[in-house]
Parts: C-alpha cells; sequence; structure tokens
C-alpha cells in the first residue's frame, strides 16, 4: 500500500485515530481531517509516534461547514495529485445535547455534519478519487439502525424543525441516510474504477470524558454498555480492511459489519425509490 493517500475525517480521536495508525502502518499517506486544530496536532503526533510514521498530515476541515469543506477539497488539491481512499468519518453525536443547533449554515448540526457534509466532500475530490487505479468510498453507519428497522428519512423535516428533536432520533436518521447515499453512490460510480461501500459500526467504547456535561446516569449507562463493546482499535480494522483488502477491488454497494461480512441493511433503506427520493432531497442542500 506503499504511497496510497487515504483522507479520513475524524481522524484526531476513536476509530479514527486507530484507523488513522493502522493505515499509516500499512504504508499510507493518511490526511486526518480535523476540526480543532489544536487537538489536532497532538493526535498528529501520537499518530506519527505509534505507528512509526512520517507520512501522516492534518487537514482542516469542519464537516458541519460548507465552506470549509470546499476549503479543505482545494487545499488537499494543492497536495495530492489524487485520493485513493475517502473516509467519512466524522460525526456529530453530542449526547448532552437537548435541542437541536444549527451549523453556520443553519442546517441542523447533525444532519449537517453527518449526511450533507460527506457528500458535499465526496463530489469536491471526485476527481482526485477518478485519478486513482482504484478509488475507494467508504461512509460509516451505526449497528443502532438495527433497533430502528422502520426508520424512514422525514423528506419534509430532516431536521427536526416541526418535529420532536433528539440526539438520538437525529443520529440514526443521519446514518440511515447515509447507508442510502452510500447505495446511491455505488450506482452513480458504476462505470468508473471508484467503489462505495458502508461500515456498520457496533458498539464501541467511549472516553466518556469527551462528554462532561452528560448526567450521572448517563455515565453509568454508557459505563455499563462498554462492558459489551468492542475496542475502537478493534472496530478499526474493517475500516483498514476496507480500505486496503484486494478482494474489494470491484466490490461496491456494500454494508459491512465489524467482522468483515457483508450485512443487509432495512428494506426501505434497500428500496430505489426511497434512495432517489432521499438524494434528490439531500442534493438541494448543496446547490
Amino acid at each position: 500500500m506503499k504511497n496510497k493517500i487515504c483522507l479520513i475525517t475524524g481522524g484526531n480521536s476513536g476509530i479514527g485515530k486507530q484507523a488513522a495508525i493502522q493505515l499509516a502502518q500499512a504504508g499510507f499517506r493518511v490526511i486526518i481531517g480535523v476540526r480543532n486544530l489544536s487537538r489536532g496536532e497532538k493526535a498528529l503526533s501520537e499518530i506519527k509516534e505509534i505507528s512509526k510514521s512520517s507520512t501522516v498530515e492534518l487537514l482542516n476541515v469542519d464537516m458541519s461547514s460548507q465552506q470549509s469543506v470546499v476549503s479543505a477539497a482545494k487545499d488537499l488539491h494543492l497536495r495530492a495529485d489524487r485520493l485513493d481512499v475517502l473516509i467519512h468519518n466524522a460525526a456529530d453525536f453530542d449526547i448532552a445535547r437537548k435541542q437541536a443547533e444549527q451549523s453556520i449554515d443553519g442546517v441542523e448540526s447533525i444532519w449537517a455534519t453527518n449526511h450533507i457534509g460527506p457528500i458535499l466532500l465526496t463530489n469536491s475530490v471526485l476527481d482526485l478519487l477518478k485519478k486513482s487505479d482504484q478509488g475507494r468510498i467508504i461512509t460509516i453507519a451505526s449497528q443502532g439502525l438495527v433497533m430502528h428497522p422502520k426508520m424512514e428519512v422525514d423528506l419534509d423535516d430532516p431536521e427536526f424543525k416541526h418535529r420532536k428533536f433528539t440526539v438520538p432520533k437525529a443520529y440514526y436518521q443521519s446514518k440511515l441516510a447515509q447507508v442510502m447515499y452510500t447505495y446511491w453512490l455505488s450506482e452513480s460510480l458504476k462505470d468508473t474504477a471508484i467503489t462505495a461501500n458502508c461500515i456498520r459500526v457496533t458498539n464501541v467504547k467511549v472516553d466518556i470524558n469527551r462528554y462532561p456535561d452528560i448526567s450521572r446516569i448517563m455515565k453509568f449507562a454508557y459505563s455499563l454498555k462498554s462492558r459489551f463493546s468492542i475496542s475502537a482499535e478493534e472496530m478499526a480494522k474493517t475500516y483498514t480492511y476496507l480500505a486496503t483488502s484486494p478482494e474489494l477491488n470491484k466490490v461496491s454497494g456494500k454494508y459491512f459489519n465489524e467482522k468483515n461480512k457483508m450485512v443487509k441493511s432495512s428494506a426501505y433503506s434497500m428500496d430505489k425509490s426511497n434512495i432517489d427520493a432521499v438524494m434528490e432531497m439531500s442534493l438541494k442542500y448543496i446547490g
């Protein structure tokens, strides 16, 4: 994998950081997209030290801001002549949030960060992916969707302007939309050498210190949940598998679990008319 280039958003913590380490160890030039540069610099130093790689760098990007995404894409074009792997790992899931918050563009933050941002970033670097011998786009969903088999993307109100907002509802809706985006993207790119696949992330041990404002009850719940969770390092192995495995050179439009096995998403998410409707609505956000 020497000289391969991967951009992974949200690569300064959790699964993203572990995936960056593994890909750097595999010989990739790894570019980690980070919103906070000071935290990014700290993570960059740690990733380089652990991976023993000098080919790791930062890219400043706030996935909730369309201007930031476009600016980051322009920066990437100045640094790289191609892109081999794009991993949409960054996500907004602030469990302490009580009400919807808006991005700088006036879009509900979870929807903007987890769904609209990845679409815009993909569009903005697609030319670089096409220059790869075999470009790969990897999106990230959640095993939590299994608990919501009847969930649908609200085409009229994806931002919870006229219905009750909760972080889990907003988060799972955004991840459902990303699954559907993956299927749509795979079909759209079928005549290219680019593949698009999605990972269903299982329960992963969380650093509860990242959420200082949550209640003691929630802290206890997360502590209990962690007993039945895998490590970020273990989950990152699936990211690495999808990014590197030659077995997947021509595999596209698939949904993978933490054991690198293909699984099915909900019937709603696989329906072409539903996919087209969600994407028609989603693309309006980026003009």
